[in-house]
């Protein structure tokens, strides 16, 4: 989480929105990602769905088995559908998202019956750093 947490920094560094994600597999580094919506124009540059990508350029498959996730913020449904779909096997996520946090916040959407793969996941881990840091960020907008 640590890692996920210096690419949360960079984001906040660039004036993006602080979420910092990381895909590890055999306990290395193959994915890194932070929020990027502002400076690459696009609604998909969220910092989940670059580490994803990232990680199954370094993989060559798009498929991510026995790879887990690290997130400061807890996912939103696009990305949580990107994390299934990639065939991630863990997700741990530092803070809840109570406006858009679709894995405990405003629904359960990896525990759905419809889905066809199963994520694992705990959250908590470095939870006021986390929150701190979106709070700082948000604060000095207004």
């Amino acid at each position: 989480m640590n890692e996920a947490l210096i690419q949360a920094r960079l984001a906040y560094q660039q004036n993006e929105v602080p979420i910092g994600a990381v895909v590890v597999k055999n306990e290395m580094i193959i994915g890194k990602g932070f929020n990027q919506n502002i400076s690459k124009n696009s609604v998909a540059a969220h910092a989940e769905i670059i580490a994803i990508n990232e990680a199954s350029s370094f993989l060559k498959n798009y498929r991510l088995i026995d790879c887990e996730i690290y997130v400061t913020l807890e996912p939103c449904h696009m990305c949580a559908k990107a994390i299934i779909d990639a065939r991630i096997k863990n997700l741990y996520f530092a803070t809840t998202e109570p406006k858009s946090g679709s894995v405990v916040s405003i629904d359960n959407f990896l525990e759905k019956k419809f889905l066809n793969h199963r994520v694992k996941f705990e959250y908590g881990l470095l939870q006021r750093e986390c929150s701190e840091m979106l709070k700082d960020f948000f604060y000095s907008k207004r």
